[in-house]
């Protein structure tokens, strides 16, 4: 039964267990319980009246939601770290504040990358999908030859939090590291790794991990014409939608100028490109980075906290602004 002397608050996807409760001592909670995003008609209309919302990536934030919801609108909390689905200067204009929720996925991120690349260069998915079939098959020297990654020169474009993360696992394979950002890390966070301009950066990895987030800037960042600067039998894993031309990524596959890449978000999920999908080579991956049970559950907690806070009369405790 919902208690209309607290604020109204929308949930619109089923959340990590044990988060949502935590809304329900101070909060009049609305929850969307299910695994599939809410229609948009009835997005619009559930919003209506809300203190807050806690959105997912599926939810596009946009005039139009910020009418339905009217002025009793009083945070937008986004269940991930990109706000690509959110229109931050209509929200400004409006005095919505934005929150999302970076930091508590960048482990688990950086680990999926790692697995990705692993699974990409050693040719995990054709070998799995080999045995399934269940076609007759014998160990051969040649058989499902992959890629070393020890000494392999490592290309990072976007150093933030997981950019940084995937770094600090390279180590491990003995992999020398540079980055290319906007700007230069500062020397504590750079550490053994080096900036470089991005054609610079393209043309000397031999593997290519991209986490930056997507923008009207990098979108398609990676196109064609990028991918063909990387060395020959290169890897790219892409872990951010959008920002490498899917289609151009299967075409430097099917030519053999890739020799392996892998895909966990994707430009139109839950859509695949065809071309895509055909490459024996591609590792794909239905946007599983962040996908463990704690830090979905950090996540959600963090999204929480940042309602709590804001209807408590304070700050968002991860804000986000446009520009």
């Amino acid at each position: 039964m919902s208690d209309k002397h607290l604020p109204p608050v929308l949930v619109t996807r089923r959340l990590a267990p044990g988060v949502t409760e935590r809304l329900a001592p101070s909060c009049d909670v609305t929850l969307h319980d299910d695994v599939r995003p809410m229609e948009r008609a009835a997005l619009l209309a559930a919003v209506h009246g809300r203190a807050a919302v806690i959105t997912t990536l599926d939810d596009v934030v946009d005039d139009e939601f910020l009418d339905a919801a009217g002025p009793s609108l009083r945070i937008v909390a986004n269940h991930a770290v990109g706000t690509h689905n959110i229109d931050l200067a209509a929200c400004a204009a409006r005095g919505v504040p934005v929150s999302n929720t970076p930091g508590v996925l960048t482990a688990a991120t950086a680990d999926m990358a790692w697995a990705l690349l692993l699974a990409a260069t050693r040719r995990l998915g054709e070998g799995e999908r080999l045995l399934r079939s269940g076609q007759p098959w014998a160990w051969a020297p040649t058989f499902l030859l992959g890629t070393e990654l020890a000494g392999a020169p490592l290309g990072i474009l976007g150093m933030g939090r997981i950019g940084q993360a995937v770094a600090r696992r390279a180590a491990g394979f003995d992999m020398p590291v540079s980055y290319h950002n906007r700007t230069r890390l500062p020397a504590a966070l750079e550490g053994d790794s080096r900036w470089l301009p991005l054609d610079e950066l393209l043309a000397g990895s031999a593997v290519l991990v991209v986490t930056c987030p997507l923008s009207a800037g990098t979108r398609h960042l990676l196109d064609a014409g990028r991918l063909a600067l990387l060395p020959a039998g290169a890897v790219v894993v892409s872990m951010t939608a959008g920002v490498v031309d899917e289609l151009a990524l299967a075409a430097a596959l099917e030519s053999g100028a890739l020799s392996a890449a892998a895909v966990d978000n994707f430009e139109h999920e839950p859509a695949v490109p065809a071309e895509l999908l055909a490459q024996e080579r591609a590792v794909l991956a239905p946007h599983l980075g962040s996908a463990t049970v704690r830090t979905r559950q950090a996540m959600g907690g963090l999204a929480v906290d940042n309602v709590l806070a804001v209807l408590a009369g304070g700050a968002p405790l991860t804000p986000v602004t446009a520009g």
